[in-house]
């Protein structure tokens, strides 16, 4: 089966077999499989291939969304990733679908959820409906942490509009009851999706992509572990956060 999406994109960005074949240090013979028999490259080389065409590597190459490395580590921490890259976006979607009643996200922007699953709106508005409170919590542009969050990964002001995509995404849900949303301007030192007992952590590393940091997914049992410590991490956060306004 051919890869459509690839061969759509390279005829969009003027890119030949040769050219992408250069670019990503292959032979033009593999990029003609990947297009025409639809093969998957090496994760490192499909990186460097998407990262060169302008595209997300899983839109162009959707196996690679494999979770891999992850292991059970204890009774709260229940797997461990060794970057956001290597968990597929339906662990999270799967983890929102399962709330019933608290959805958390603290974030600077996560646009990859909403690149990645347009119907993210319509889960979280299906998730209020059913009485689950869901709190969005998203970095204000402006402030001078996300700055500095944008110099220290390299990515200069590119993070700051980022942070103003998530909002544009996720301003449709302001007046939906039981859905809130604000922007804060707190250091950012892990994202946090939450839904009821359960979570998923993205750490940030400094100088590191948060797609290139590892990711714990954690489980309440009993009270006062680590996913407590998060949890009221998010609520100290949500305190400063100032709501938008419609």
């Amino acid at each position: 089966m051919s890869n459509e999406r690839l061969r759509a994109v390279m005829a969009s960005g003027g890119w030949t077999h040769g050219s992408l074949a250069e670019a990503a240090g292959v032979d033009p013979k593999s990029v003609e499989r990947w297009v025409n028999l639809g093969r998957t490259p090496r994760r490192a080389t499909a990186l460097k291939a998407a990262e060169t065409l302008g595209e997300d590597v899983h839109a162009l190459w959707p196996s690679l969304r494999q979770a891999r490395s992850a292991r059970a580590v204890g009774p709260e921490l229940v797997a461990l990733y060794g970057q956001r890259a290597d968990l597929p976006v339906s662990m999270y979607v799967d983890l929102l679908a399962a709330a019933r009643e608290q959805i958390d996200v603290l974030v600077y922007a996560a646009v990859f959820l909403h690149e990645a699953y347009p119907r993210l709106n319509d889960l979280l508005r299906e998730r209020a409906a059913e009485g689950c409170s869901v709190r969005i919590a998203l970095g204000d542009a402006a402030s001078t942490n996300v700055q500095q969050r944008g110099q220290e990964e390299r990515f200069g002001h590119g993070i700051e509009s980022r942070c103003r995509l998530a909002l544009m995404h996720y301003r449709p849900l302001l007046g939906v009851p039981g859905i809130e949303l604000r922007t804060h301007a707190t250091t950012l030192y892990n994202s946090v999706f939450r839904a009821d007992d359960e979570a998923l952590v993205n750490a940030h590393v400094w100088g590191v992509n948060a797609y290139g940091a590892p990711v714990w997914h954690l489980r309440r049992n009993g009270g006062g572990g680590m996913f407590d410590t998060y949890a009221e991490s998010f609520d100290a956060v949500w305190g400063t956060a100032r709501p938008v306004e419609g």
